[in-house]
């Protein structure tokens, strides 16, 4: 069913020249942009990350003010969140290889994914001139009253926001119409990949959800420049209504970022197991399911904020219900596992690392959803790490697993399986150390986006702070095993894991159009026995 590998006839260098790149519509190298412009972003908010937990090791002011301090914090939050998780895998991988998956040349519309690349550049690029203007020290959710009032340079950094938003809304329109639109013969809805089905229902919120972050960050901006009083209280505003707006989106956005995860980890258990996947459709719909809940739980994160008990107990419920769906996909990767011939390749180690943690993440969840337990723990450093868990120890680790496992296929070169696994030893562990304690904390009422604490705290944060420099060691480990993939050019077999999906049935690079011709599907994605 393969092609031999043809040097000198992929997409890499189909057209040569920086330009040929700039203007390319080629899915593929749009996917590559994405994952130069998000490895670069995920530097910066980083190298801010390192900076608060070395001010956080010690009680007192150690290295950076107080107002320093919160733009820091700020900064760090917005680029990971609006810059980094949300864009990482859905805009990456997804690009890259939605299409081929299906057995598509190209995504639906080409034009408009360059378009949401360019968005998400100038977005950037307007968000953190805010450094240049005056800073900004909101913290990434914007809460007004605070960010009406503050002299900081929020209406640039909010314009910046809303700009990345249209990159988010294009990719997700692409997705839904070339999944709709240009599967091959053959690949049924049902015959789709797991990851496809997980785009597919990112997809649906972003084009939903995003617009509604749109239009709150657009009323803030009117607020701040016009003073119409959406939610001044002394202009007859209602500061509330700012955060049913925000966590409207926001909470949604949790999963733009999470349910690609999902995605690529179903892919890995599947491989590495080498095991037809357990419940197929319970993990496909349970995609669609997670999509649709994620609209009705954002008042869980207002359990404080005066709205009445009875709407706390509906959020609260439903909120646990979310359980539901992401349990059902742990609990069939694991039943892929049982009695798999599996293989511990770097992949498998991130898969595995994610269930760990993204576990974790879910149960300490479930406990912030309990009313009585929220309003003790709201908005200390539990919420950091429960957050944390879910979003680093969660997204982070499915695309170091993806970057990984689909390395090969991207760029036809195969990497250090040394390098790469104490990359995973270092993140794993490391993670485990920084975010841990975070829960002890919380539970010892430490407040979350503090500069300063009382000496109680000090051993703690100092473990936490150790964590910190091991996960930035694993990522330097992981970049340079991928910096010497391409110097050392070992040439990588079509398809190195054996595994059944379609994009392992074409030549490595892909060719410019993916297929030399189109395929037609007769049977599943994970058909191993």
């Amino acid at each position: 069913m393969g092609h031999a590998h043809v040097e000198g006839s992929n997409y890499l260098n189909h057209e040569k020249g920086l330009w040929s790149w700039l203007t390319t519509l080629d899915h593929k190298r749009i996917g590559i942009l994405y994952f130069i412009s998000v490895m670069f972003f995920f530097l910066i908010g980083g190298l801010f990350a390192l900076l608060i937990r070395l001010e956080l090791m010690e009680p007192g002011q150690q290295y950076i003010s107080a107002d320093f301090y919160n733009q820091v914090m700020t900064l760090h939050g917005s680029i990971m969140v609006f810059m980094v998780i949300i864009p990482g895998i859905p805009a990456f991988l997804g690009n890259f290889f939605l299409p081929i998956m299906i057995g598509a040349k190209d995504v639906a519309f080409p034009k408009l994914n360059l378009l949401s690349w360019y968005c998400l550049i100038c977005g950037a690029g307007i968000a953190v001139s805010a450094l240049f203007a005056g800073g900004i020290d909101t913290g990434w959710t914007f809460y007004t009253p605070y960010s009406i009032k503050t002299s900081t340079a929020v209406i640039v950094f909010v314009l910046g926001a809303f700009v990345m938003g249209f990159s988010s809304i294009l990719t997700g329109l692409n997705f839904i119409a070339t999944t709709h639109k240009l599967r091959a013969p053959g690949m049924t809805m049902n015959r789709m990949p797991l990851f496809v089905w997980a785009l597919y229902s990112t997809a649906i919120i972003q084009v939903l959800a995003t617009p509604v972050l749109a239009i709150t960050l657009l009323l803030l901006v009117a607020e701040r420049a016009l003073g119409i009083g959406f939610f001044d209280a002394s202009l007859g505003g209602d500061p509330v209504l700012f955060q049913h707006f925000f966590w409207f989106y926001s909470h949604p956005a949790v999963y733009i970022m999470i349910l690609p995860a999902l995605g690529v980890i179903s892919e890995l258990i599947a491989a590495f197991s080498r095991k037809t996947i357990f419940g197929y459709t319970a993990i496909a719909y349970s995609s669609v399911a997670i999509a649709a809940v994620s609209f009705f739980v954002w008042g869980h994160h207002m359990f404080v904020s005066g709205q009445s008990e009875l709407a706390g107990a509906i959020f609260s419920g439903i909120t646990m219900l979310v359980g539901v769906p992401t349990a059902i996909k742990l609990f069939n990767w694991v039943a892929t596992m049982y009695k798999g011939s599996i293989r511990l390749d770097s992949p498998m180690l991130y898969a595995i690392g994610f269930m760990f943690l993204f576990t974790i993440g879910g149960v300490t969840g479930v406990m912030l959803a309990t009313m009585a337990i929220d309003v003790h723990l709201h908005d200390t450093y539990f919420v950091v790490a429960h957050f944390h868990y879910v979003m680093v120890g969660g997204t982070l680790m499915a695309i170091m697993g993806g970057i990984y496992y689909w390395f090969p296929k991207m760029f036809g070169y195969m990497y250090s399986e040394t390098l790469a696994r104490l990359s995973w030893v270092f993140i794993f562990m490391g993670f485990n150390i920084t975010f841990f304690p975070q829960f002890i904390l919380g539970t010892q009422g430490m407040p979350r986006r503090y500069h300063d604490y009382i000496p109680e705290y000090a051993w703690l944060n100092k473990v936490s702070t150790f964590g910190s420099w091991f996960i930035f060691a694993g990522f330097v480990i992981g970049l340079i095993s991928i910096i010497l993939a391409f110097r050392k050019k070992e040439k990588a077999p079509m398809n190195p894991w054996g595994a059944k999906t379609l994009e392992w049935t074409i030549q490595s690079p892909p060719i410019h159009d993916n297929f030399e011709k189109i395929p037609t599907v007769n049977g599943g994605p994970y058909e191993y026995r």
